[in-house]
């Protein structure tokens, strides 16, 4: 512990960020470096507690407590506090590839099971992994690591988000050759089309990726396995397959009027506005919300980047519609600590559009019942009412209409970001893998093993959307767990 006293001397400083207004006019991340003075205090709020729940990484009546990928946060914490950087990102590589991604992008699970959190807000965690492990490469400390032997196993790995990222690099390590297929022009997943830039720059993820090819994996791009690639020549070529394909198939609101023009998924829309930020050639799928009623269906992480990335292509209004309650501003009695806390906050793209509109653009509790449509059969507006929620005969919750509560909002571009139901299904077809009841990938929790012989699978494609940190989690178990099937034993940890 590297001051006693810490956690009662010093108060939680927020993450710097770059002026609202002024992040408004690019696609430049709204993360500013830390003062890394600043940062050692923060650092040394941590009370290295007996029990740090920080790092459990369970699920507690269904909900997340505490980082899944167990990092070590109170040891590098204390080397923080002590100045000893390069041995604080020694522990935190230790159990995270990637913590530039999660770093970024995580909602920090290991905050919301923070002890001081019980009392006072939590220790800055996600703060001080960031810069962690940015000061680790510009000090060229974070370097391509190559295997020293090669085991001449082969492994095909299908889809380059978090978790294929996560099992690729493990494997490699292990000394296998390690293929990474990638349908799209470029690796990352997720990570490089389904996240915005100003969230995380996808320099960083190219960072990331070279210094893996450096270490020996090979990327394969513009390739769908099952479709440009037989699944047959992918099992008869490797000696094993890990099934890392996301879960990408987005859910629907099949209300009247969803075939109109100007209704788009959010994962489309976020996906063609980093293909031309990046120049990939696809002008044709871009879809502008410059001087356009906007109008996004979905209140999570998702919904959020649809809001930046609107204002920042000038949008003339915005309204973001969620059918569920507003969160309370303290844990509920059903939400109690070491749980992540289901309570309202504000994101980066609230905090924008409140700059340039004046207002929070989310509205609880509105449920669309169709879209308008004009006379070229594009969409115009969208019909909406006010729900509340009420406990059923069987004890959950069920939402009704509030008469007399219906309204009529302008919308020429509708973007829908309800979440995804499960991974595509064409690849999991041909390779005839189970499927279980949410039509994920059937591979139990801790052994990856499909039905098919040799064939794995981790990430949203096996456990259903989640976050980052879950997918890196599933990625390391699918590649220990490969490894032991692949030389009998394992020292992956």
């Amino acid at each position: 512990m590297g001051k006693p006293t810490g956690f009662i001397e010093y108060a939680r400083q927020a993450a710097a960020e770059r002026p609202t207004a002024e992040r408004l006019g690019d696609w430049r991340e709204f993360h500013l470096p830390a003062d890394l003075a600043g940062l050692r205090r923060q650092a040394a709020r941590c009370m290295d507690c007996g029990t740090p729940f920080c790092h459990t990484g369970h699920l507690l009546a269904g909900m997340a407590s505490g980082c899944p990928i167990h990092n070590l946060i109170p040891e590098w914490n204390d080397l923080v506090y002590r100045g000893l950087w390069r041995e604080a990102l020694q522990r935190l590589l230790r159990t995270n590839n990637f913590p530039e991604f999660t770093g970024r992008v995580c909602p920090a699970p290991c905050e919301g099971s923070c002890v001081l959190g019980i009392i006072d807000p939590p220790v800055a965690i996600k703060q001080i992994e960031c810069e962690i492990i940015e000061k680790g490469f510009a000090e060229q400390w974070v370097r391509p690591e190559p295997p020293s032997m090669r085991t001449g196993k082969r492994v095909a790995v299908v889809g380059s988000g978090p978790a294929g990222l996560a099992c690729a690099a493990q494997l490699n390590r292990a000394g296998h050759l390690v293929t990474v297929f990638e349908r799209a022009d470029r690796p990352g997943g997720l990570l490089q089309y389904g996240i915005p830039n100003m969230k995380l720059d996808k320099q960083v993820v190219q960072r990331r990726i070279e210094c893996m090819e450096r270490e020996g994996i090979q990327f394969v791009c513009g390739t769908e396995v099952g479709r440009d690639y037989p699944a047959s020549r992918l099992r008869e070529e490797h000696d094993a397959v890990v099934l890392c394909l996301g879960a990408t198939k987005p859910r629907d609101l099949p209300v009247e009027g969803r075939s109109l023009g100007g209704i788009h998924f959010a994962v489309d829309f976020l996906t063609a506005n980093t293909r031309r930020l990046l120049g990939s050639g696809e002008d044709a799928r871009f879809i502008d919300a410059a001087a356009r009623d906007v109008v996004v269906i979905g209140g999570g992480d998702t919904g959020t980047d649809c809001v930046g990335t609107s204002l920042r292509h000038g949008c003339r209004s915005l309204a973001q519609l969620e059918i569920l309650p507003r969160p309370p501003d303290q844990r509920p009695p059903d939400n109690p600590w070491p749980q992540w806390p289901k309570v309202h906050r504000v994101d980066y793209g609230q905090e924008e559009a409140a700059a340039k509109f004046g207002a929070d653009p989310r509205r609880y509790c509105v449920m669309t019942k169709r879209f308008l449509g004009d006379s070229q059969g594009r969409v115009a507006g969208l019909h909406i009412v006010r729900v509340e929620w009420r406990r059923n005969d069987q004890g959950g919750w069920a939402h009704c209409e509030i008469p007399g509560t219906e309204e009529t909002l302008p919308a020429q571009l509708v973007l829908l970001a309800l979440g995804f139901l499960g991974p595509e299904d064409r690849l999991l077809q041909e390779l005839s893998v189970l499927r279980d009841e949410r039509s994920n990938a059937k591979a139990p929790a801790g052994k990856y093993t499909t039905n098919v012989a040799r064939v794995f699978a981790a990430g949203d494609a096996r456990r259903g959307q989640s976050l980052v940190v879950w997918a890196i989690h599933e990625g390391r178990g699918a590649a220990r767990e490969c490894d032991r099937f692949l030389m009998g034993s394992t020292m992956l940890p």
